[in-house]
């Protein structure tokens, strides 16, 4: 199962929605990707896909400054899941693949 692509997300946090866009890439079978919103780019760590369970790690600086962690499954061009910010409540995410990536021949 390849996740390459940009997937739009969705994060209902106790302060509201949040929109997210993810970009997933993958080399040498190793995961890599970055994750914008809020007018920032921040790299994606730890990146882990167990059967059809993906995970990663991410820090935010707005609205406030936050390492988040994700936990989503994945089924075909959609995902749902959960994001964890330290103590706070788990936020339910939500996404969908917008675009695969191109394959140069």
């Amino acid at each position: 199962m390849s996740l390459e692509g940009t997937w739009n997300l969705s994060v209902s946090t106790p302060i509201g929605k949040m929109k997210a866009v993810v970009e997933l890439r993958e080399q040498d079978g190793v995961l890599t990707g970055v994750a914008h919103g809020a007018g920032e780019e921040v790299p994606l760590n730890d990146v882990a896909l167990d059967g059809d369970r993906l995970t990663w790690k991410q820090a935010v600086t707005k609205p406030m400054r936050l390492n988040l962690a994700f936990d989503v499954t994945v089924d075909g061009d959609t995902l749902q899941g959960t994001s964890k910010a330290g103590r706070l409540p788990s936020s339910t995410v939500t996404g969908e693949r917008r675009t695969a990536p191109e394959h140069q021949a």
